[in-house]
């Protein structure tokens, strides 16, 4: 895999550089780009990552760096060189524990907590979800936590803690998928937002797409847009505290960082949420104790107050309708007791 940006595309201090690919051309090869000769060649890239690998010196040819313009000739051979090894993406089993809600023949239903990835990936390739899935399973017969047909059927955030449904067989990951995206499974989350509703319920529709100048964030942009995926979430205001709300978001679609970016798109941001700017005192007094209240707040949760509260789906052998509910954690908990000691709980 050919990293997406340019920031990722740099030598390490010491210029050390890794074979990760290699291409040999072959002798009836009519001159090509190589940016279009590896793109051909190469699964799960693009030319535009081949390029700026070739701008970074990455592109290697007979042992010498190339830029994107190169055209190969037969015998060349090809090398893609990074700034660090090869990694092993293989999932193996971790003695980690879990909170396991559910759980039968076809799948288990688990409470994440706040903090765990989901799947390994880039800085976090171990103590995953995914990695403790895999040793809770290790005496199953047929399950390999290496085999895309079975395992984890949606995702949730590293720093959002809720419910989860896993595939234990390929049929249940197959039916389990369709109803993820028929949209006739039924999530929702508790989140504690920046600011006051004037209405008591609401919905936000907007594409969701990756922020142009914050790839770690994703942008709202208008509804029927070429740009992102289209998303749809319904919220209902639990409790007030006037500078904050506690509200019942709903999903209809499932798209990255749904809540959150959409929260913020219409000034609610999730409280704690540093990546939304939630973790800024958005609203309240000026005064020193408000702000050292505020403060104290972000210690007690330090991510963003988002739990995925209850899941709902139709079973995938039994038909039967299945339907999950969690408590929410300690430190959403502990957030909102000491916003309702402070302010009057409005209703």
């Amino acid at each position: 895999m050919i990293p997406s940006t340019e920031e990722e595309l740099t030598d390490d201090e010491n210029g050390q550089l890794y074979e990760h690919q290699r291409l040999v051309v072959d002798k009836g090869q009519v001159p090509l780009r190589i940016d279009k000769f590896m793109c051909e060649h190469l699964q799960h890239t693009s030319r535009n990552r081949i390029q700026k690998a070739a701008d970074a010196g990455f592109v290697h040819v007979n042992e010498k760096p190339v830029k994107s313009n190169y055209k190969v000739r037969p015998g060349d051979v090809i090398t893609l060189m990074l700034d660090r090894p090869q990694y092993d993406s293989s999932i193996e089993p971790e003695e980690i524990p879990l909170n396991v809600v559910y759980e039968d023949s076809e799948l288990m239903v688990i409470n994440k907590p706040a903090g765990m990835v989901v799947h390994p990936g880039c800085g976090n390739y171990h103590g995953t979800l995914v990695n403790a899935v895999a040793w809770h399973l290790r005496d199953v017969p047929g399950y390999d936590p290496n085999d895309p047909e079975v395992g984890l059927v949606h995702r949730i955030d590293k720093d959002t803690s809720g419910l989860l449904v896993v595939a234990k067989t390929p049929l249940a990951k197959t039916k389990l998928g369709v109803q993820f995206f028929n949209k006739t499974t039924h999530r929702s989350y508790n989140a504690l937002v920046w600011g006051n509703f004037v209405e008591d319920d609401g919905r936000i529709e907007g594409n969701i797409g990756r922020a142009p100048k914050d790839r770690l964030r994703m942008a709202v942009f208008p509804p029927g847009s070429e740009i992102g995926k289209p998303a749809v979430t319904h919220y209902r205001v639990l409790q007030r505290f006037g500078y904050v709300t506690l509200v019942e978001c709903i999903l209809e679609t499932g798209r990255t960082h749904q809540i959150r970016a959409h929260m913020k798109h219409i000034g609610h941001p999730l409280f704690s949420d540093e990546r939304y700017g939630g973790n800024e005192i958005l609203r309240g007094e000026r005064c020193g104790t408000y702000q050292q209240f505020v403060r104290n707040c972000f210690k007690i949760c330090p991510r963003q107050a988002l739990h995925a509260k209850t899941l709902g789906f139709v079973h995938p052998k039994t038909g039967q309708q299945m339907d999950f509910t969690s408590e929410l954690p300690d430190d959403m908990q502990m957030l909102i007791e000491k916003w309702q000691k402070r302010v009057p709980v409005r209703e």
